[in-house]
């Protein structure tokens, strides 16, 4: 990797992975600014991310997730999470070649635990354990092609999993840095 490569890190993985809280908390780290990259399609398109996809259909949502993204990637430096599908986006992945990304990977227990998934994501209704499943099964591979590491979450303390991100980014020094 060359020099000025931003943001400084990008997180993967699907919803309730951990990526805002892990996000957040490397960001304080390295003095860095944390931005929810659903926040900017929310503010960019005035409504959430689930909505727009009802509204515009997922190729168009998707297709103004890359735009944005390429925008985001040029201009923004600090620590950024994605959202749960924006890697699967058409073009994501190249937009995504030669960034710090790391995914963070839950298992499909572990994601049914995680408080609030449900009410925050209602597309997983009626049946969360399988459209988690189908979701996990789908995008796994897309998230282990853009990353460069995978740091597991499932039942771990976030500080492990903040420690663990940190440790895979210092394994990637950028030159000059």
């Amino acid at each position: 990797m060359g020099d000025g490569i931003r943001p400084a890190a990008i997180l993967v993985g699907p919803p309730g992975s951990g990526k805002s809280t892990v996000g957040r908390r490397i960001a304080e780290r390295l003095a860095l600014g944390f931005k929810d990259f659903d926040d900017d399609m929310r503010a960019a398109h005035g409504l959430e991310a689930g909505e727009l996809v009802v509204e515009l259909g997922r190729e168009r949502f998707q297709e103004l997730e890359a735009e944005l993204l390429g925008e985001v990637l040029t201009s923004f430096d600090g620590v950024l999470a994605l959202g749960g599908g924006t890697p699967t986006a058409p073009g994501a992945a190249e937009l995504l070649a030669g960034h710090r990304v790391v995914f963070l990977d839950v298992d499909l227990e572990n994601l049914l635990k995680r408080e609030g998934l449900v009410p925050l994501h209602p597309w997983l209704l009626p049946n969360p354990r399988a459209h988690l499943r189908q979701l996990l099964t789908e995008r796994r591979p897309v998230y282990e092609a853009v990353s460069q590491a995978t740091v597991p979450t499932s039942e771990r303390p976030v500080e492990d999993v903040v420690a663990d991100v940190l440790a895979a980014l210092e394994a990637r020094p950028v030159s000059g840095a």
